[in-house]
């Protein structure tokens, strides 16, 4: 076992700290089934965790993993506040890219170093610090409370919207609050009020029974990875737009304060996007800068691809078939539903003879965007003022956490995008990691949160 800190760093060893290193050594991978006991393990800790801090917690069966929810005691005339986090994380390969063992974190220059720490482990369980913090000093809190804890986010939560629909008389709320998202720069506190959405889908092309030998037959029959390359390379033109017909039809443009806004938000310069993703240059759509590229622009990206010889030196052959993952991120007014059928209807118009090609739909959920300048918005401002001593920034995020339109539709309630994730976290990639500042911003943030709602 890993020594949790190294010798000569400055301490940060509090309790809050320890319990979340206690948090992040279960490897809860949700989407590999041989974890399935960790995962469980992990959404038991978290109930008698809550329960330690004088909240009523329970574990509630799905048909693959729990979900914890946490209360405290409701009493009529207060806000009913809603908080969302999940629990499970996702695979750790490559294992051998991780600095130290991913599920035995550490500290080190500030940060802790563990599968999970950002995302969701470290920014979810800083809300249930800090609502330990406030039940210890005072008993209770300003606002009803739950907490909704699920351990398959990572897998597009499967099950989570079939457990509101029939807990949704008892889960009904005023405002549900999010930290699964991103600061824009260290120190800066940040409020997203947007999310695009995905659609996924793998794309099979088969050619021969066999593989065949390239020399014997090279030339004469039509190689499905070839064919591959073809169909992905006509997803875009050399600037970078999506060529799907339709795929732009129902983009809702960007408002002039946005990008006025956004032109001013620190840390999402084109700069500051070379520094964190290390690429040799910038490429997206034209007309638009990173931040809007990223923020309010739909894209279509290849996510893996595979098919033929794969090992060291060469074979020389025709793969009987070649395979690639696909996801499209969209934006507000766009349908998922829409847009796979869009690609798929693109794939079989661009299909190149001698080859057929199987397109298989994966998993989806629609963007989310919501009034930044509502009430809980201004006090979700105000409590990031107070948790951060600095004038928040407001975005829209790239990512997608599908359940978050979910819950406006089933529950009826917006959500509050509170992010703690710095862009160099580095969350589902080797050397996950979470600054010590942020955690204990985090539960700072929760209190002052909880009393702004309380009082809005």
């Amino acid at each position: 076992m890993s020594d949790p800190q190294r010798p000569g760093e400055v301490s940060f060893m509090t309790s809050e700290v320890a319990q979340l290193l206690e948090f992040l050594r279960f490897p809860s991978i949700s989407t590999d089934t041989r974890f399935a006991g960790d995962v469980r393990a992990c959404g038991e800790w978290l109930v008698e965790k809550s329960r330690e801090i004088g909240l009523s917690a329970e574990l509630h069966e799905t048909p693959r993993h729990p979900v914890v929810i946490a209360r405290n005691e409701h009493r009529p005339g207060r806000k009913h506040v809603l908080i969302y986090g999940h629990y499970d994380v996702q695979p750790v390969d490559p294992l051998n890219l991780w600095t130290s063992d991913p599920f035995q974190p550490e500290i080190r220059d500030g940060r802790i170093w563990a599968r999970g720490a950002t995302d969701n482990k470290g920014q979810m369980f800083a809300h249930l610090m800090g609502v330990a913090q406030t039940m210890a000093t005072h008993g209770d809190l300003p606002v009803n409370l739950t907490f909704l804890f699920e351990g398959e986010e990572e897998i597009g939560s499967p099950h989570l919207a079939a457990f509101l629909e029939n807990h949704r008389e008892w889960l009904a709320c005023d405002v549900i609050a999010v930290s699964d998202t991103g600061m824009v720069a260290p120190g800066v506190p940040t409020m997203g009020y947007g999310l695009r959405g995905i659609t996924c889908g793998e794309l099979v092309v088969r050619g021969p029974a066999r593989d065949l030998h390239s020399g014997l037959f090279g030339g004469a029959v039509m190689n499905p990875a070839t064919a591959l390359g073809r169909l992905i390379a006509s997803l875009h033109d050399a600037e970078g737009k999506v060529l799907i017909d339709g795929f732009y039809d129902d983009v809702r443009p960007l408002e002039a304060w946005e990008r006025e806004m956004w032109a001013q938000v620190p840390g999402v310069g084109e700069a500051d996007f070379l520094q964190v993703t290390g690429a040799p240059a910038l490429f997206g759509e034209a007309g638009y800068s990173p931040a809007e590229q990223t923020w309010a622009r739909p894209t279509a990206e290849v996510n893996g691809m595979g098919g033929g010889y794969q090992g060291e030196g060469s074979k020389t052959v025709l793969p009987a078939e070649a395979m690639a993952k696909f996801s499209f991120r969209l934006v507000p007014d766009q349908d998922p539903a829409d847009i796979i059928e869009k690609v798929r209807r693109h794939f079989e118009k661009h299909c190149p003879p001698g080859v057929t090609i199987e397109f298989v739909p994966g998993h989806d959920g629609k963007a989310y965007h919501a009034d930044p300048h509502g009430v809980f918005g201004k006090a979700a401002q105000r409590a990031l003022q107070k948790a951060f001593g600095k004038e928040p920034v407001l975005i829209r995020e790239g990512g997608s956490i599908p359940i978050i339109q979910s819950f406006r539709e089933i529950l009826g309630a917006d959500t509050l995008l509170l992010g703690l994730a710095l862009a160099d976290a580095q969350i589902h990639s080797p050397n996950e990691n979470f600054p010590v500042e942020n955690f204990e911003a985090g539960i700072r943030l929760n209190q002052a949160l909880l009393e702004e709602l309380a009082a809005s």
